[in-house]
């Protein structure tokens, strides 16, 4: 993006080298297309006020001779037909022809147009795309099968900055650039999601008071939700994934399948707590009698998710689904029963009300 057209094409051209450069990269171009040639009339203002020729007239002139003007309309029976006045082909075909066209003087006398006005053929770029006021030239590519756009963003993101720098120490200030495509649209789809996650958390949290009726019970729960965060990290970083915006919405839904486990752990032990048995004996019981069920639907949702995770687009998501449960899981049977006893400072031989 930058103020001049001209400039900022000769800096698309540098960008759309980097990224040639790149060997993920396929198809590179841009949306300005190539240069065109156009018809420019060079009018010698002065000479024409003085024969009392207006710009308008010019205009005028070149225009029914080139395009035609329309003059009036034929109908034909519901329909409306043009009736254009316009020079005949063989008049209008080679550029000289415009040159020696008619203008209307003040004075009501004609002068050839080429008294006035030099018609000279010139190149210039056949689209111009604007966005907040500035000239704006979209470089684009595609990029190789098993790739996201992500990936090839932040490998080219480096040479970019530098390009733009060099920009700046060689005077060309105004001119920037700035990332779009997948990377732009993931970023709206993760603020969009991220602006509705205090309203999510209250939700859940008052889902879990209901359920467990007690607040401290709650918590502990809801705390146990970021245990696989680093499983997440791992398991994207092993299979080198990015973390964007389908990541994203894959930590929500393994933040839920988390909690959902210690729920189930948390119930136990409060259930055979009131059923008498001695606090440290629950929290150990409870945590063997659930480890099977909790470890068993985690195994079914991890092998459910690898027919996804080759997918380019989805992939990231169930990638970290998977990293984040298999270690949340773990974490949860250990930490959370850990947790609980500390909470509540249950000690080796407790009762069950203590």
């Amino acid at each position: 993006m930058g103020p001049e057209p001209i400039a900022l094409r000769a800096h698309a051209d540098a960008v759309k080298s980097v990224l040639r450069a790149n060997s993920d990269m396929r198809g590179v171009n841009d949306n300005w297309n190539e240069f065109v040639k156009v018809l420019r009339l060079e009018v010698d203002q002065p000479k024409a006020r003085i024969m009392g020729v207006t710009s308008q007239a010019i205009a005028q002139a070149s225009r029914t001779i080139l395009s035609g003007t329309r003059v009036g309309e034929f109908r034909d029976g519901d329909k409306t037909i043009d009736i254009v006045l316009r020079q005949p082909l063989d008049e209008r075909e080679h550029l000289t022809d415009l040159s020696s066209a008619y203008l209307p003087t003040a004075s009501g006398a004609s002068i050839p147009m080429a008294q006035l006005v030099q018609p000279r053929l010139v190149w210039e770029p056949g689209v111009l795309w604007r966005e907040n006021r500035d000239y704006s030239i979209t470089v684009q590519g595609d990029i190789v099968e098993g790739l996201q756009g992500a990936t090839v963003t932040n490998a080219l993101l480096p040479q970019l900055r530098a390009l733009e720098a060099q920009w700046a120490r060689d005077g060309s200030n105004g001119y920037r650039i700035e990332v779009a495509g997948a990377v732009e649209e993931s970023s709206k789809g993760a603020t969009s999601i991220l602006a509705g996650v205090p309203i999510m958390l209250f939700i859940v949290f008052t889902l879990l008071m209901l359920q467990l009726h007690s607040f401290s019970r709650a918590l502990l729960v809801f705390l146990t939700g970021p245990m696989g965060i680093a499983g997440v990290a791992s398991a994207l970083l092993l299979f080198n994934r990015p973390f964007g915006f389908v990541a994203l919405l894959g930590v929500i839904a393994l933040m839920g399948m988390i909690q959902r486990n210690s729920v189930i752990l948390i119930d136990q032990i409060e259930q055979d707590r009131a059923a008498g048995i001695p606090a440290w004996e629950a929290i150990i019981e409870s945590t063997v009698r659930r480890l099977r069920p909790i470890v068993l639907t985690a195994a079914a949702a991890v092998l459910a998710m690898i027919p996804l995770s080759r997918s380019v687009f989805w992939g990231p998501m169930a990638i970290a689904i998977m990293g984040g449960l298999i270690v949340a899981t773990v974490l949860t049977l250990f930490a959370l029963p850990a947790m609980y006893a500390a909470w509540y400072r249950v000690r080796p031989g407790a009762s069950a009300a203590g």
